[in-house]
């Protein structure tokens, strides 16, 4: 499909799209998140972080999304065209760095406690990670499509000027399936956790984990839920987020659209 002469180039000037997924779930204790920690290389290394990565050129792919319109979703951004590449790119950082598959097949979503179900995903994904296998190229041929109604947009980030590479960041919002498993790809990430944002919180507070302002005020901002129903309901209301302070913006959050 031929791209929108309006949209987002993938890279301006030194910053690059990019997506993050916030996988959610409930525990005994409350609502939890999953982290990873980054590798002592590459971008933000050392660093808990959410799974996520950059916004690629196949991304731009409208018939993935379920029931998800270019136009609705770029409404929901506040840009002019090419938002569907957000929930596409955050979809398929969630397979590949988590093994975490949010797709449908014909209105219906996979059923991952059949063992045929997992096998057979399980090895897609290897393909993937071995660059055999675009994840577009398997969602195609598997006949699947983006559930973006589980994807929620959450918050908008550019790395702040003083950084030498930026990135202009949307992060989402997800309820982690009950019949699948995480899997970290272990290429990219060191150590992988589920965590209580406020544990999280305060291990940063102790020095034992280090993060950035976008991380550290999100966990902030999912520490005000008790489940994952609560924090879905406010982020489909848009209104979870603390107030854009002249400060907050300085760290890199922006308008949510």
């Amino acid at each position: 499909m031929t791209a929108p002469s309006d949209m987002q180039p993938l890279v301006r000037e030194n910053i690059r799209l990019a997506a993050t997924v916030m996988l959610v779930r409930d525990s005994g204790t409350g609502l939890e998140v999953y982290m990873v920690k980054r590798p002592g290389r590459g971008d933000f290394p050392d660093l808990h972080v959410f799974p996520g990565g950059k916004v690629d050129e196949e991304d731009f792919n409208p018939a993935l999304c379920y029931e998800l319109a270019d136009q609705v979703a770029s409404e929901r951004l506040g840009i002019a065209a090419g938002g569907v590449r957000y929930w596409v790119a955050v979809a398929r950082e969630c397979f590949e760095e988590c093994g975490v598959l949010m797709v449908r097949r014909n209105g219906s979503m996979l059923d991952f406690r059949d063992d045929r179900v997992l096998s057979r995903f399980e090895s897609l994904r290897e393909d993937v990670l071995a660059g055999n296998l675009g994840f577009v190229q398997m969602c195609e041929q598997e006949n699947l499509q983006i559930a973006c109604d589980m994807l929620g947009y959450f918050s908008h980030w550019i790395t702040p000027e003083m950084a030498p590479r930026r990135f202009d960041t949307r992060f989402f919002l997800a309820a982690m399936p009950g019949d699948q498993a995480t899997l970290a790809h272990t290429d990219e990430t060191a150590d992988d956790d589920w965590v209580s944002p406020r544990e999280a919180l305060d291990l940063y507070r102790k020095n034992r984990w280090q993060m950035i302002d976008p991380t550290l005020r999100s966990l902030e901002t999912l520490s005000q839920y008790d489940s994952v129903g609560e924090a879905l309901v406010g982020v489909q209301g848009g209104n979870h987020l603390m107030p854009l302070t002249p400060e907050l913006n300085r760290q890199g959050m922006q308008p949510l659209r």
